[in-house]
């Protein structure tokens, strides 16, 4: 009989990476097993995981929110409000009853498109964000954010000759999802002097390139606030962002899921593709992408996200409806928190005030961090960081010498994984490098949290690592 090996397996996908949870993630998780196991001979005492933004993960300090949580288990255990009534508030036990109304047993299948009640509660929050109205059979509830965007790269992809436009730097789903899929990604870099803004000229720039290698671009994504940038577009920016969609016939893939995260309230606000295409009366066609991962809920585990589908033809939305039931339905836990999400409690409701003080809080900490971060990693030699207004992260550029890119070469890695790998080595701090991300030949990044407890403790450890890797290697 014939061994199955890797070369008997798809050989796409040999080429599928995912920096976020290569390399370093695997040597913290090592360190982390080590230090469990009692290894004193570690110069750290403790591994921070500051390479993924994951809320909830142990080490860090963002609590689940209340609301969330009672809802969760009075739909896990409905006997609950009746075995212990003074618990809950009653507006979480009115909301749970009326989902376990609408859904049953969270132990069962659901609408393949995800619970009915729960989307049409998704369409009203579109509606209210946007004021423009939004078609509950065009909303998929789904397993994160994530497993939308597989399923519609996969569907966009006529494999070998379908190109991806994709920011760089970008989130490493959309490249490890080309691979897969057999897709071409199509890089457009975003402009670190000015913010990380999104350049118009560069997207063009990479059409007209895939277009002399035989390549048909077909959709553009971006990534609004950015990841792991922190960018957050204009309307301005948004407009003709579209207008090139029209220009070029490209499919739009909106990820949103940071549009909560925003740390200058005040200055910056979001704006969804939906609303500035229904706005411009525009014919593009649009898939936005929301979480339960991210903003203030957090809640990475249960899996919940949900895409709308703009000016998508209904043809198109059977098959997408055909290939969403194959999977059967996405994680009731999951659909419940979309629902918590998107109808958080109302003013003068029961469990308002304490939601207000613990979303306050999740804000005011990410904000006072980011900036503490940005403005100390910005006073070190060799170092710059644009301090970001959205998302969950910073993303420092580190000026590495010849003798330290020299090195890195010589132990077969790239320089800014080689400094990152240094870093865990030395402090037990887990980033994810710029490679992992792309960024213009000749630069290096890293990638951090903003989420991570004890600020001045842990951004003096990435300050003394910094110092001593510069007076090691020095900054020529």
């Amino acid at each position: 009989m014939r061994p199955l090996t890797i070369d008997s397996l798809n050989p796409a996908l040999q080429k599928v990476e995912y920096a976020v949870r290569g390399e370093l993630a695997i040597k913290a998780e090592q360190y982390r097993v080590q230090l469990k196991e009692g290894n004193a001979d570690l110069p750290f005492d403790r591994v921070i995981s500051s390479n993924i933004g994951n809320p909830q993960q142990k080490g860090l300090d963002q609590t689940p929110l209340t609301f969330v949580r009672q809802v969760a288990a009075l739909m896990e255990y409905p006997a609950l409000a009746e075995l212990a009534p003074d618990v809950f508030p009653k507006d979480v036990i009115e909301r749970a009853k009326v989902l376990s109304d609408e859904i049953g047993s969270i132990g069962a299948y659901s609408h393949s498109q995800g619970v009915p009640y729960i989307r049409k509660n998704v369409a009203k929050f579109i509606e209210e964000r946007d004021g423009y109205l939004a078609d509950p059979n065009h909303i998929f509830l789904t397993a994160g954010a994530s497993a939308g965007v597989s399923l519609l790269i996969n569907m966009l992809i006529t494999p070998p000759t379908t190109g991806i436009l994709i920011p760089i730097p970008q989130y490493p789903l959309y490249t490890a999802t080309l691979a897969q899929h057999q897709g071409v990604p199509l890089p457009y870099h975003l402009d670190e002097t000015s913010d990380w803004s999104t350049s118009l000229p560069e997207i063009e720039g990479a059409i007209e390139k895939a277009h002399r290698a035989g390549v048909v671009a077909k959709a553009l994504v971006v990534i609004n606030p950015g990841n792991p940038t922190g960018a957050l577009l204009d309307e301005e920016t948004q407009e003709a962002i579209i207008r090139l969609c029209e220009k070029y016939s490209l499919v739009l893939l909106a990820d949103e899921v940071y549009q909560v995260n925003l740390h200058r309230p005040s200055m910056h606000t979001f704006t969804s593709f939906k609303k500035i295409v229904r706005q411009m009366q525009s014919p593009v066609p649009l898939f936005s992408f929301h979480s339960i991962s991210k903003g203030v809920t957090g809640e990475c585990g249960r899996r919940g996200g949900y895409f709308e589908c703009t000016n998508i033809s209904e043809d198109v939305i059977a098959l997408i409806y055909k290939m969403v039931s194959v999977g059967l339905c996405p994680p009731l836990a999951g659909q419940i928190a979309v629902d918590t999400m998107i109808r958080p409690p109302k003013e003068g409701e029961e469990s308002y005030s304490l939601w207000k003080k613990e979303t306050d809080a999740i804000h005011e900490a990410l904000r006072t961090r980011t900036k503490t971060m940005a403005d100390r990693l910005n006073s070190l030699p060799g170092m710059s960081c644009v301090d970001s207004p959205g998302a969950l992260y910073l993303y420092p550029r580190i000026f590495l010498s010849n003798k330290a890119q020299g090195v890195a070469c010589e132990a077969g890695k790239q320089p800014d994984a080689f400094y990152a790998l240094q870093l865990l080595d030395e402090t037990g701090i887990c980033v994810v490098p710029g490679s992992g991300f792309g960024q213009k030949e000749g630069e290096w990044h890293y990638r951090l949290t903003c989420l991570c407890p004890g600020v001045d403790e842990y951004v003096t450890k990435l300050e003394s690592f910094h110092k001593r890797f510069i007076e090691k290697y020095g900054t020529d």
